[in-house]
């Protein structure tokens, strides 16, 4: 596709964004409505475009659509490029007026829970024209959402098993404790290890999430075995089989905060010693608008008030 019959200025946006409403709908039917077009004029206008590069874009049967390798091409380059024309322009409007905007967000749920609500008060304090947009993810719908541009950035934990093209920076370091009923522990002490926590049955996330992985490959690393017979989706809820004494809850420290419960005590792990880090989640080469920025550093500035990483890590190595 380097070598257009039609140099690239000279492209009638209308057929590329009817192509796109073709190509994500696979459907001539579905974009003559969102047109208001016949559907004999949207496929002239497909033919009109697969003429100026010279390929063809899609396969069409009686029964079906679908988009060639080429097509698929021009979808993905054409959706990047709107986005950020959509980009410039937010920054052409919010550049007058830092205090409106609108800023679209996307965080796992632990965060979402124990982090963020006081960053986005002191936010709208300060910005009180600025729309947010919050949507509690799972790691790979925060990836899905920030490379789609559902969402101007992420939160979310490091992951290791990410492609490239998506951006992690650090801001938050938390370790990773235990929570113990005190029927499985009655002594008091600050400190488990991972061979005796093993011994215990534990309350884990579900297979595949990011603590997950973490908590498998540090018992798989000391060949040790674990009882677990409670997985749930939610820390909330791993808190509360902890409380009830249904076994040991191993999460990140800052979900624990203010947990008070008597029938249970905080233990830090090691033997190993655990990280979970937090972090800015964004699309590689693409910038925030004014608004999205601004809230960004916040979280940056507020999310831990007691220490900061030691180092920026953007590139591919989170729930």
């Amino acid at each position: 596709m380097s070598d257009l019959p039609v140099p690239v200025t000279q492209f009638n946006l209308r057929l590329l964004q009817t192509f796109m409403l073709v190509a994500d709908s696979l459907s001539f039917r579905e974009a003559a409505e969102q047109t208001h077009r016949s559907q004999s004029a949207v496929s002239t206008q497909i033919k009109q475009l697969e003429t100026q590069l010279g390929i063809t874009l899609l396969h069409r049967t009686t029964r079906s659509v679908v988009l060639t390798p080429e097509g698929r091409e021009l979808l993905e380059g054409t959706k990047r490029a709107m986005h950020e024309v959509n980009l410039g322009l937010r920054k052409i409007r919010e550049s007058t007026d830092i205090k409106r905007g609108r800023v679209s967000l996307a965080c796992s749920p632990s965060v979402a829970a124990n982090r963020l609500p006081q960053i986005l008060a002191t936010f709208k304090k300060v910005h009180p024209g600025v729309h947010i947009s919050l949507m509690e993810q799972h790691s790979a719908d925060i990836f899905h959402m920030v490379r789609q541009g559902d969402a101007d950035f992420g939160i979310g934990p490091l992951v290791d098993t990410v492609d490239d093209d998506i951006c992690f920076e650090p801001i938050l370091d938390d370790r990773i404790m235990a929570l113990v009923p005190r029927a499985l522990l009655a002594s008091t002490r600050k400190t488990i290890s991972l061979k005796e926590l093993v011994t215990m049955p534990l309350l884990l996330h579900t297979p595949g999430s990011a603590m997950r992985r973490m908590i498998e490959s540090a018992i798989d690393a000391q060949s040790l075995k674990f009882d677990n017979n409670y997985q749930c989706m939610q820390m909330q809820t791993l808190v509360s089989m902890a409380v009830a004494g249904m076994g040991v809850a191993v999460l990140p420290q800052s979900v624990l905060k203010g947990v008070t419960a008597s029938s249970t005590q905080t233990l830090r792990l090691v033997e190993p010693s655990l990280t979970r880090q937090v972090c800015l989640i964004t699309m590689r080469g693409r910038s925030l608008s004014p608004a999205a920025a601004q809230l960004a550093q916040m979280v940056r500035d507020l999310i831990d008030d007691t220490a900061k990483p030691a180092r920026r890590r953007t590139a591919s190595p989170a729930h």
